[in-house]
């Protein structure tokens, strides 16, 4: 139907074209010029096909499903949304606009905005099928813009702003770093807008989801206005939202977070949700948790609780006398980046790379080295892999290295290697520089926890053959001197009330559950004066009598002074 319909107006100008599709389906200025008119003429004589495909990556593509837009628009309208102004700002096919404009007679106006002009075409020709198909349905003024959305002045639009505004989408679900690393066009312009300094933004706090940059725009272009904001993105880019909403105090209220199946709607494994909130409303902290599936129940709140962020507000209060700094350093392990050549395993004498290459090192440099996998226990004395410690701190000098002549060798044979390595923070940095190393990587007892699973479990790491164990940088740590602090301190951060701080602070969802920051947020002073001294005395008889250790609690008083005076 749609093809008769075009070829029959192949005779005609562009403006009489555009003037028949517009009373036919309100698209406004459907062909810019006659020369679109003429390409598109040519292409239907051809029997040409315009293809709309595009590079999934490069733009974080997953076009929403015709049926789940359906399901989203009348989840919205659900919830007393009655808009008069559609905006879709990465509007791809349109299925969204489709949607929208069947499940509300209400619009009277309909922005979208894409960057794929075959996209664009796409959304054209779903219009102008359903138009001929349901000639009486309502017929909005439609505006089909093409452009990138980071250089797109919403501000433009010229809104009625007595006329309720319902933003829907999906913006792209990648990051600036994957798309800059692919040199995508689909990117924003480089800046540090999460205000990132040093170190930071060079090792990946500034990287930020494409997503999150899109929302936080439209927000600064729309809160004002009254309405309703809908958009499908990661769980992260939500709560990063969250954050920025105490910075930033945006007029928006009622947020909800819809968790939906990823790998059933898109075929893709992510943590993703429909973000929803309330535009030109007094300005509110906190988002609800919900299943898209079931919305009419609802979950946990998440967001900000006075100048906290948290990710169970209830639980959070309950144990929030536990919110404070605590007074040991948590690190993170060693960072190398190089693990074809510094992580080893032992063979007798020997070590095995991951190149397959059997080499014979000196033992001086090389430590035990624990993964996140191998904190999955109460106690570790014993390690799988190895790695050679090029340096005592950041930027110390490695020619010293010089007087260990096989692992000199052994570095210099694979130097090229290390020069590949991508991350900026090696750059003019002596040769083998690793990261994540001090005198706290020397401790030999240490507790410390994964980031990477999910598990609330801290291990107590002990030395082998005298020697120091390591951890990689998915682990973090707190180094001990002498034994008993260690086990006091691992008893106090596996006890059930810090676990529920620690769960009502963290996201099991994130990348990494637990990071520097949630960690030094646990007094371990203020939970010490909770724990009582009968607990510790179980806890510690249990570590002894399951591991043959020696730990008594003599020094108990001694370390709570140490923990409040640092001496």
């Amino acid at each position: 139907m749609l093809t008769i319909f075009l070829r029959m107006q192949q005779q005609a100008s562009f403006h009489k074209v555009n003037e028949e599709l517009e009373s036919l389906t309100g698209i406004r200025q459907c062909f810019k010029g006659e020369e679109e008119w003429l390409q598109f003429r040519s292409a239907l004589d051809s029997g040409e096909e315009v293809k709309t495909e595009r590079d999934r990556a490069e733009f974080g593509d997953f076009q929403t499903p015709p049926a789940l837009a359906e399901k989203i628009t009348k989840l919205v309208s659900r919830n007393g949304s009655l808009p008069g102004i559609l905006v879709e700002p990465t509007c791809g096919k349109g299925h969204f606009i489709i949607a929208a404009i069947r499940t509300f007679p209400c619009i009277r106006e309909v922005h979208g905005l894409d960057i794929h002009q075959p996209y664009l075409w796409q959304t054209k020709f779903s219009l102008i099928d359903l138009y001929l198909g349901q000639p009486d349905l309502n017929k909005p003024a439609i505006y089909l813009h093409h452009g990138n959305v980071f250089d797109f002045n919403f501000e433009t639009l010229v809104l009625n702003d007595q006329q309720p505004l319902l933003i829907i989408g999906n913006p792209p679900w990648v990051t600036n770093a994957m798309l800059g690393s692919m040199a995508s066009s689909n990117l924003p312009e480089k800046s540090n807008f999460k205000q990132q300094d040093g170190i930071a933004a060079v090792t990946g706090k500034g990287n930020f989801d494409i997503a999150e940059n899109i929302t936080l725009m439209l927000l600064k272009a729309f809160h004002g206005f009254s309405g309703q904001m809908t958009l499908l993105v990661k769980n992260s880019v939500i709560r990063n939202i969250l954050l920025e909403q105490y910075r930033l105090r945006f007029s928006i209220g009622e947020m909800r977070q819809y968790q939906i199946n990823s790998l059933k709607e898109f075929e893709v494994k992510a943590e993703a949700s429909l973000f929803s909130c309330k535009l030109n409303s007094e300005a509110d902290f906190t988002c609800t948790q919900r299943s898209f599936y079931r919305p009419e129940e609802t979950g946990l709140a998440f967001g900000w609780v006075e100048e906290k962020f948290v990710s169970n507000t209830d639980s959070y209060i309950q144990h929030r006398y536990i919110e404070g700094k605590s007074p040991l350093e948590w690190r993170q392990g060693l960072k190398h980046d190089c693990s074809l050549v510094m992580e080893l395993e032992k063979t007798g004498q020997d070590y095995r790379n991951a190149l397959q290459q059997t080499i014979r090192l000196e033992d001086e440099l090389v430590f035990g080295l624990l993964k996140s996998s191998d904190l999955q226990q109460d106690l570790v004395d014993s390690v799988r892999k190895f790695t050679i410690v090029t340096q005592h701190r950041p930027g110390a000098d490695t020619d010293f290295i010089r007087q260990y002549p096989a692992t000199w060798d052994y570095l210099q044979q694979h130097r090229q290697l290390f020069l590949n390595r991508r991350s900026s923070i090696y750059k003019n940095k002596p040769a083998f520089s690793i990261f994540g190393i001090g005198d706290y990587s020397f401790k030999p007892y240490k507790v410390a926890i994964s980031g990477l699973y999910k598990s609330f479990r801290f291990a107590l790491v002990l030395p082998q053959n005298g020697k120091p164990l390591m951890l990689d940088d998915t682990c973090y740590m707190l180094g001990f001197d002498e034994p008993d602090y260690a086990v006091y301190t691992w008893v106090l951060l596996n006890s059930a009330v810090a676990k529920d701080f620690l769960a009502s602070i963290t996201f099991s969802d994130a990348k990494r559950t637990f990071t520097k920051e949630a960690l030094m947020r646990i007094d371990l002073q203020a939970l010490a004066k909770h724990l009582p001294e009968m607990q510790l005395q179980e806890e510690i008889e249990k570590l002894n009598n399951r591991y043959g250790q020696s730990i008594t609690v003599q020094r108990w008083a001694a370390y709570c002074r140490w923990l409040a005076t640092g001496s």
